[in-house]
């Protein structure tokens, strides 16, 4: 079966739905949600990322789903087999659910390694690197994840989902994922109790310390709350978007390749290898003299600080 990856329709639909959000903060009382500059250079990530889309399309699915996929899949008598022994698993609906299910227990696994491993944030922090949020951020996007991100999912087409089918979930994760970049959505009512929402994706956005590296999830939100990683957003805190040593700048070359950069002066900080190591696959934040601290130790940090003033 042939399956057209659904980001092929949603693509015009992004750009129509970005300018009428824009019109909308224009004429009412979100005048700032869009600055232009940062506008132009997310929709540049966007072109470069729908233009490197059939790439994506050709390394994943043609190649490397494929090949998995023959290799643990094999024909045997005119039917595909796992080589575990159980028959591969064909297009019946509930298997559609199931491979959907899978794909966002893969996606929320990569999302966080993409916070918690330095090099796979190099090329994530792209997408966090604009200080505001709007559907326009939604397509700003890195374009070097597409040389790592099929590794987190091609387990599954191992174990015997057709390729195709895996290419369709991940088309529509990333659907669901463009339209949470809303401030004008609110709660969901039920929904807030399984799914991945507009305001548990702001949390997600947020430099505030108590929302950072939170809310990974796709479109459902079990498994941030089953892995510890979960944040409802407060309405009491005011958020900040964006990440906390930006780059400064609009230029896209800068927005792509700044942390790298930083990787490779901070691994010239040590001739120890481990610490080398440390700084370009440890946590973000990571550093051998503590000069810099991660996430997790700055609040441990605060923590003490706040019970030694007790």
């Amino acid at each position: 079966m042939d399956f057209t990856n659904p980001l092929v329709y949603g693509a015009p639909t992004f750009i129509a739905l970005i300018l009428l959000e824009l019109t909308y903060s224009k004429t009412h009382d979100h005048k700032d949600l869009y600055k232009w500059r940062d506008l132009l250079s997310s929709l540049t990530f966007g072109i470069g990322s729908a233009i490197l889309a059939p790439l994506l399309k050709t390394i994943s699915a043609i190649v490397i789903f494929n090949f998995v996929y023959e290799i643990f899949n094999p024909l045997v008598d005119g039917i595909r087999t796992n080589i575990m022994g159980w028959e591969s698993f064909g297009y019946a609906w509930y298997m559609w659910i199931i491979c959907q299910f899978l794909d966002d227990f893969s996606y929320y696994w990569f999302h966080r390694q993409n916070h918690m491993v330095r090099f796979f944030w190099a090329a994530h922090i792209v997408h966090h690197s604009s200080d505001n949020f709007n559907l326009g951020t939604a397509v700003r996007n890195g374009w070097f994840t597409i040389l790592y991100k099929p590794f987190f999912y091609v387990w599954i087409c191992a174990i015997g989902f057709p390729p195709e089918m895996l290419v369709v979930a991940l088309g529509i994760e990333a659907l669901w994922q463009f339209q949470l970049h809303s401030v004008y959505i609110g709660k969901l009512g039920i929904f807030e109790k399984f799914m991945n929402t507009h305001t548990m994706h702001q949390v997600h956005h947020a430099k505030n310390l108590e929302y950072m590296d939170k809310n990974h999830g796709g479109y459902l939100n079990i498994f941030d709350k089953a892995f510890g990683t979960w944040k409802e957003l407060d309405e009491n805190i005011d958020i900040e978007y964006g990440v906390s040593h930006p780059p400064n700048s609009y230029n896209i070359w800068i927005i792509l390749t700044h942390e790298y950069k930083d990787i490779w002066n901070d691994m010239k900080k040590s001739k120890n290898w481990s610490h080398k190591f440390m700084y370009a696959f440890g946590p973000p934040g990571w550093s051998h003299d503590g000069s810099t601290l991660t996430i997790k130790q700055t609040r441990r940090k605060l923590r003490k600080e706040a019970q030694a003033a007790v």
